[in-house]
């Protein structure tokens, strides 16, 4: 080890991280990047990486050279705009026999940090680690029998450790009345006890250890243990020399697991035996986790084993519930004995439609719910640890399961691109710099569809793409997709939203069709034409009529006036809506009164279709088909910004009481809106809301409930009854949007303000709607007086009139 006196670093710290660290042998293998934050690392050695090892209160001091990676998700990392860092990576060895001194193990602390020539300019700073895996909680490592290197993140450094380790704790057995813990001891460990103590709490206790120079023995009565049932905080356990020392008592798994949930008797809590994140040994009263101690990789999934004590009568299930709140999945497990689960989670889901796909993109949580509704967190074992990551690729997608907070197990969904392509600086570069030079070529003969941003086929775009197929019109079709998270038809090309293929087909497709906004960046091309159908008549404001700030606050009208110049045609479905059209989006451009393409099928109806529909949705033959499809409220947005909430206010437990023989109630909430629907997949409530296309849905629907949705206007083309929960009516209409025209007196359906006079008017719809026939007719006339069929070719005689 070279002694040599510190050089000053330099005032502009790094950017450096720990991606992973993992022992292969005896040998810590590293993999980060780390550059300066004021200048760019794009090629092959712009940046040069060199670890510094110092030992803390020395002035010993040595260094590891590195070996270049090229790296994107260092770019990424950084989120800046303006610079690459893609060739910041880095891969480098640290052998620990160096901290010996004279062939024994010394113990001590080395501080591990970087250093990074760019050019002629140097840079020094410390490490921080990545948010899961190996680098939030690295691996310690036996390198002798009482002797292992710890690798921690602490102020702002990797800091390796050597430690010395007199007594560690190798059983632990559960008896009557104690728990009794065994291991090996440093046969010059003299007189010692454990320390049990709450830092928190203040609790604590001391029992006796009995060493005999090979072995030790402690014993902790479980009444000491389950004494403060009322708090589950851990009792973090330590060894008291004679001379008052003291230090952590690590638990040593290589002769096999130590740590485990353990039943209690009178109580269902479980003593749990664990290690926290520098292996000392913990112990706590809680209720069951589920421990993975088994995983299996498959082609589109993966395969988990483990224990969970008690597993209980009835079935269960694994839940994945999305990290925002917005999603929850449910798998079913199977209980292979008393305290063992076994379940296959796949790295996709099924939608209502019975459509497969890829897992969203996040992070999704793991809980293991027994039958009676418990839920219990998903751990992983430290002899699965080396399991992790696992991962699978599903499409464009790689799903990986992977631990943080020392072994909470969780799945991590990828966005569908890459790392070269995701990043502010490649996003930045794509917007200003590759999409303007593609609009600079030829236009193709090609026509780009987007609906919802990505959300897959369906309204007026799906409309119009099949009456140009109808009409055997010689263009290529080109479908947005966002995360994977739709599918399309046969002939169609999909491209990832905000990928380098996506801005291509935005600049150089001849006709682009959305049913809401288009990218802030999209420039109408002499020649292009670009086609906005929008999605919804009108009952409630819009845009500029809108009189509440949530808009405004948001910079939503400054991108819309920045936007419609670029369209070239407005599609209205009414005469009635299009003037309303042209002063809320303050267009001055031309509005083609043509009627909403989406709504031909329900203009002329498809008996066939709405028997696939049925059957894709597995509705029983006979039952009557309940849709309820509320829009969203602008002052429920959710805590995390993650959509809006689901504000149900429909019991649909009163309502499965009520009407569950014979009906079933679909629920299909605004697009805006991004929360489970609890209690569906009963038989009777059906969560709809990720349904391809709703027109499908109100094909065969027997009956409409909304409250203020522009879906009202669709459905009253079939004829069918809708009712209105209008529980907010008020705050709705004076405070929130406000509406066109006069809903109360106008309605084509009752408007009902409870769930239980919502429930009521559902037993018997006949009864509830006998009194609104003639306003039903006018609302017709006024509203669907284009909705004849041929909306479709109407829009298409527009657009390919250029």
């Amino acid at each position: 080890m070279s002694v040599k006196s510190a050089g000053a670093p330099s005032p502009t710290e790094p950017r450096a991280v720990i991606r992973s660290l993992r022992w292969e042998d005896d040998t810590l293998l590293l993999t980060g990047f780390a550059h300066p934050q004021d200048r760019p690392s794009a090629t092959r050695g712009s940046a040069r990486t060199l670890l510094v090892l110092r030992r803390t209160g020395s002035r010993a001091f040595g260094w590891v050279s590195t070996s270049p990676v090229y790296l994107p998700e260092s770019t990424e990392d950084s989120g800046l705009a303006e610079l690459n860092h893609d060739w910041a990576g880095f891969t480098a060895a640290i052998d620990p026999t160096r901290f010996r001194r004279r062939g024994t193990w010394t113990e001590g602390e080395w501080r591990v940090s970087a250093t990074v020539f760019t050019g002629l300019k140097r840079s020094q700073g410390g490490f921080q680690g990545h948010w899961c895996g190996t680098a939030e909680t690295p691996p310690a490592h036996w390198v002798a029998d009482d002797v292992r290197v710890v690798p921690v993140f602490r102020a702002k450094h990797l800091r390796l450790r050597v430690e010395r380790i007199p007594v560690r704790v190798r059983a632990a057995v559960l008896t009557e009345d104690a728990l009794e813990l065994s291991g090996a001891v440093d046969g010059r460990v003299g007189r010692t006890a454990i320390r049990l103590h709450r830092p928190e709490g203040g609790a604590e206790t001391v029992v006796d250890l009995t060493a005999d120079g090979a072995g030790f023995t402690a014993r902790i009565p479980l009444a000491v243990l389950t004494g403060g049932a009322e708090s589950d905080e851990p009792w973090q356990a330590e060894l008291v020399h004679a001379d008052g020392r003291t230090e952590p008592l690590v638990v040593d798994e290589r002769g096999g697991p130590v740590t485990g949930q353990f039943p209690l008797p009178g109580t269902a809590d479980l003593l749990h035996v664990a290690r926290d994140r520098r292996d000392a040994l913990e112990l706590a009263v809680r209720p069951p986790v589920a421990r993975v101690d088994e995983i299996t990789e498959l082609q589109d999934g993966f395969v988990l084993g483990g224990s969970t004590p008690t597993t209980g009568q009835g079935p269960l299930e694994l839940v994945l519930r999305h990290s925002d709140g917005t999603a929850e999945l449910r798998h079913p497990a199977t209980a292979t004995s008393a305290e063992r689960f076994r379940v296959t989670l796949p790295a996709g889901t099924a939608t209502a439609g019975g459509d497969r796909l890829p897992l969203r993109m996040g992070v999704w949580e793991l809980l293991l719910r027994t039958a009676d509704g418990t839920e219990r967190r998903v751990t992983v074992a430290p002899a699965a640890f080396d399991a992790l990551p696992a991962a699978v690729t599903v499409g464009p997608k790689t799903v990986k399961l992977e631990r943080r907070w020392l072994d909470t197990l969780f799945v991590d969904s990828s966005s569908v691109l890459t790392a070269e392509e995701r990043s502010a600086f490649a996003q930045h570069r794509l917007r200003t710099v590759d999409y303007p030079a593609a609009g600079h070529g030829e236009l193709r003969e090609a026509v780009f569809y987007d609906v919802f941003g990505g959300r897959g086929y369906a309204d007026s775009p799906g409309a119009i793409h099949r009456e140009l197929v109808r009409r055997g019109v010689d263009v290529e079709h080109i479908w947005a997709v966002n995360d994977a998270q739709g599918q399309v038809p046969a002939g169609v090309r999909t491209v990832r939203v905000q990928s380098p293929e996506w801005y291509e087909a935005l600049a150089t497709s001849r006709y682009l069709v959305g049913n809401t906004h288009f990218p802030d960046f999209v420039e109408r091309r002499p020649g292009q034409v670009v086609v906005q159908t929008w999605h919804g008549s009108l009952l409630k404001r819009i845009a500029h009529d809108v009189e509440n700030a949530w808009l405004a606050d948001a910079g939503y009208l400054e991108a819309l006036d920045h936007e419609t110049p670029h369209w070239s045609v407005l599609v209205s479905p009414s005469p009635f809506a299009t003037p309303i059209l042209g002063r809320a989006f303050r267009y001055g451009g031309e509005i083609l009164e043509s009627g909403y393409p989406r709504n031909d099928l329900l203009a002329t109806g498809d008996d066939a279709l709405a028997a696939r529909v049925r059957a894709r949705l597995g509705i029983p033959e006979g039952r009557r088909i309940v849709l309820y499809a509320p829009t969203w409220r602008e002052d429920q947005q959710r805590d995390n910004g993650a959509g809006f909430r689901l504000d149900l206010q429909l019991d649909t437990e009163a309502a499965r009481t009520a009407l569950g023989e014979d009906h079933v109630l679909l629920v299909r909430p605004h697009a805006h809106v991004r929360e489970p629907l609890p209690g569906a997949g009963d038989g009777f409530l059906y969560d709809v809301g990720d349904y391809p296309d709703v027109q499908e849905l109100l094909l065969v629907a027997d009956v409409l409930v909304t409250d203020y949705s522009s879906i009202m206007f669709d459905f009253a083309i079939t004829g069918r009854p809708i009712l209105f929960f209008t529980y907010d009516l008020e705050r709705y209409r004076d405070v929130l949007r406000g509406f066109y025209f006069d809903f109360e007196t106008e309605a084509p359906g009752p408007l009902v303000h409870t769930s239980s006079e919502l429930v009521e008017a559902l037993r018997d719809v006949t009864a509830a709607t006998a009194d609104h026939a003639e306003r039903y007719a006018a609302f017709r006339a006024l509203h669907c007086v284009l909705d004849d069929g041929k909306a479709s070719a109407r829009v298409v005689d527009r657009m390919l009139a250029g």
